[in-house]
């Protein structure tokens, strides 16, 4: 890990297992940002540039509170090297957490706002917009935040309630990271679906630390990174929240093309039912998961539930589930992608395999052009019959039509 020393201003590296205590800094990027290399090898140049404030006034901050060392993602970081942007990118989850403290640097922030008041401009910052920051907030267990003019705002523990509001996630997770543990996919997504980032693909690769999941860096690949995100997620985790997103397509594979899918899903809760729990299977032949399925009123629209729901309450607990048009054979596509199933009761089981398509580029390689296509395979084995169609057919053109002649 590379730092910067708060008094010299110079790099050290240290190995993993000798990293001495240091805070961090968590910002927005803006103009004339200074990179290692400035700092390295055009020192001079850099003090001149807007960006070498910040490094002053972090390393400043950082010095009183007695850190000798910092970390700041802008200079920190040789870009150079893609082995090493990888490298921090996947570890910088890790880097928060450990800090002695964050410093959030909010730069359109003035030192006299008022963040209790509900169209202040701390709630209205850039930086609750942004994809990185969020587990700059979450991940370390202490956050300061700071004005334009580095005067102190207050502390994510001060401030967690007007957090909570701007950013939508539970004071729970903003009190204690570790809660992260018990949290749902489709929770963590929403925190993030109205985030954005400057490349298509950070707004995955922002996420890994999150889901405790890492993968290399690909900038080219575009939104295929967060079909890879959420293929990574999988392999970790029989969380079926992963698949309860809507979008206004009409037709749709499994996966989420963004994490913008799940801007609903906040209060969608994992369920912990056993005959959900069995092992998802990734084969050159697809993904592979079992569900009860309920067949439509309408011929050939099914409905698939998921392990997953609202949490009971005076009306009971809540089952969420994705409709389904059959094609042809055990061919299948997502319909009525705005809209999910709900059933708040279930006795009828069935056994279904869902066969996302990918394809094997190679001996060695796999394909993900096909992984989010709109139609997919089912295996299903029925165990008892049921009638049951649990919303309201979509307007647009969801029901299949019988072959009956009227």
């Amino acid at each position: 890990m590379r730092l910067l020393h708060t008094s010299t201003l110079e790099f050290q590296e240290f190995l993993d297992t000798n990293i001495p205590r240091y805070a961090i800094l968590s910002h927005t990027w803006g103009t004339e940002e200074v990179t290692f290399e400035d700092m390295r090898e055009r020192r001079e140049a850099a003090m001149q540039m807007a960006g070498y404030e910040k490094i002053k006034q972090c390393c400043k901050k950082a010095a009183q509170e007695g850190f000798d060392y910092v970390w700041i993602d802008t200079c920190c970081i040789d870009k150079r090297s893609s082995a090493e942007l990888s490298e921090s990118m996947n570890a910088m989850y890790e880097w928060y957490r450990k800090s002695g403290s964050c410093y959030a640097y909010l730069a359109d922030v003035p030192s006299e706002c008022q963040p209790a008041a509900e169209d202040d401009a701390f709630r209205r910052s850039r930086w609750f917009t942004r994809g990185w920051t969020l587990q700059e907030l979450i991940a370390p267990d202490r956050v300061q935040f700071f004005a334009q003019d580095w005067t102190k705002i207050g502390t994510k523990e001060t401030l967690n309630q007007e957090i909570k509001l701007v950013t939508g996630i539970p004071l729970e997770v903003l009190n204690n990271s570790s809660v992260l543990r018990r949290t749902g996919v489709a929770q963590k997504m929403s925190w993030a679906a109205s985030r954005q980032t400057a490349r298509v693909e950070d707004i995955a690769y922002c996420l890994m630390g999150l889901f405790g999941v890492n993968m290399p860096m690909l900038y080219g690949e575009g939104q295929k990174a967060f079909q890879r995100l959420q293929l990574e997620i999988i392999k970790k985790t029989y969380d079926h929240s992963i698949f309860a997103w809507k979008t206004t397509d009409h037709t749709r594979g499994l996966f989420a093309c963004s994490p913008a899918d799940f801007v609903d899903s906040g209060h969608i809760t994992p369920f912990h039912y056993y005959e959900f729990t069995t092992p998802y299977s990734v084969t050159n032949l697809g993904l592979s998961i079992k569900a009860p399925m309920a067949s439509s009123l309408f011929k050939g629209r099914y409905v698939a539930y998921l392990n997953c729901g609202y949490k009971k309450n005076s009306r009971g607990t809540t089952w969420i589930g994705i409709y389904l048009r059959k094609v042809s054979g055990n061919h299948y596509t997502r319909i009525s992608c705005d809209d999910l199933g709900l059933l708040r009761q279930y006795s009828s089981y069935f056994r279904v395999t869902f066969k996302e398509g990918f394809k094997k580029a190679d001996n060695s390689n796999i394909n993900l052009v096909n992984l989010n296509r709109e139609t997919f395979e089912l295996s299903v084995k029925w165990l008892h019959a049921r009638v049951f169609d649990p919303a309201p057919v979509n307007k647009r053109n969801d029901r299949v039509p019988s072959r009956r002649r009227g």
